[in-house]
This record gives structure tokens, C-alpha cells and sequence, in this order.
């Protein structure tokens, strides 16, 4: 390709970054989330999360239900905020930012899940403790098995 040009594709614009020295680093990745192969793992733990809520809602009453929802919400939230801090650059010229974005990504969920975890007991009166890690495990679980969800994902 002759030095200068840039790539287009359907789905994904790179934006190139140049250094002092003339290297090309850094392709941003401009792909929306929902159009990347995390979105379906997100969208699962949706789908569990409230799915919980209601099955703790029928089976146990209204603070249950909300407990489970509750944990799972912090589970989702945690895992949005990784998402879009970890998938933001893409090639190999990139690894460094790649790198530096899945380690920025990782301590922010941490931190993020142990701020909403202190918001929750501080604020929510009354609270099922047991039913909220079972939200934030079930959902969390579902992020675990991302594996097998993405098994047949096309390749962007």
C-alpha cells in the first residue's frame, strides 16, 4: 500500500497517529460497541441478570428480587466500563495501548465494583446480602463462559 493512504472498511475506521519519527502507532478502534463480539456477552448478562431479578422477585418477594437485580446490575456495569476501556485500539502496531488500555480497563472495573458494592449496603435499607453475590456471581459467571458464547462469532 503506498505510504499516505488510509484503510476503510464497513465497520471499522483507523485513524492513524503518527510520532515524531514518522511511525505509525495507535489504530483507534471507531467500531461502535454494539457492533463488536463483546456486545453479545453483554447483552447475555443482561439477559441473566434480569431473568435472576425476576426468578428472586416470584420466588422470594420483592427485596430478594431486587438484591439479585441490584448485584447484577454492579456486575454490568463494571464489565460496560471494561469494555469500552479495554477495546479501544486494535493491531499490532498498537500493542503498547492495547496493553496499557486492558490494565487501565481491569483497575477501573475493580474499583468501580467495590465503589457500587460500598454505594449499595451504604444506601439500600433492606438488603439481602446473599441475594446480592448471587446476582454478582451469576452474572459474573456469565461473563466467565464468554468463550462459549463467542465460539461462532464472525471475525471483524
Amino acid at each position: 500500500m503506498p505510504k499516505g493512504t488510509t484503510l476503510y472498511s464497513a465497520r471499522i475506521f483507523r485513524r492513524r497517529v503518527r510520532r515524531a519519527n514518522g511511525n505509525v502507532v495507535n489504530h483507534r478502534n471507531k467500531t461502535p460497541l454494539h457492533h463488536q463480539p463483546v456486545f453479545r456477552v453483554l447483552r447475555a448478562q443482561s439477559l441473566v441478570m434480569l431473568l435472576a431479578g425476576l426468578c428472586g422477585l416470584a420466588l422470594f418477594g420483592w427485596q430478594t428480587g431486587y438484591s439479585v437485580l441490584l448485584g447484577g446490575l454492579i456486575a454490568l456495569l463494571a464489565n460496560v466500563y471494561f469494555a469500552f476501556k479495554a477495546f479501544r485500539y486494535f493491531g499490532a502496531r498498537s500493542a503498547r495501548a492495547i496493553v496499557q488500555s486492558f490494565w487501565a480497563g481491569e483497575m477501573g472495573k475493580l474499583i468501580l465494583t467495590a465503589a457500587l458494592f460500598a454505594l449499595v449496603f451504604a444506601a439500600v435499607k433492606p438488603l439481602q446480602p446473599l441475594a446480592l453475590f448471587t446476582g454478582y456471581v451469576l452474572v459474573l459467571g456469565t461473563g466467565a463462559s464468554a468463550l462459549l458464547l463467542l465460539r461462532n462469532n464472525p471475525k471483524h
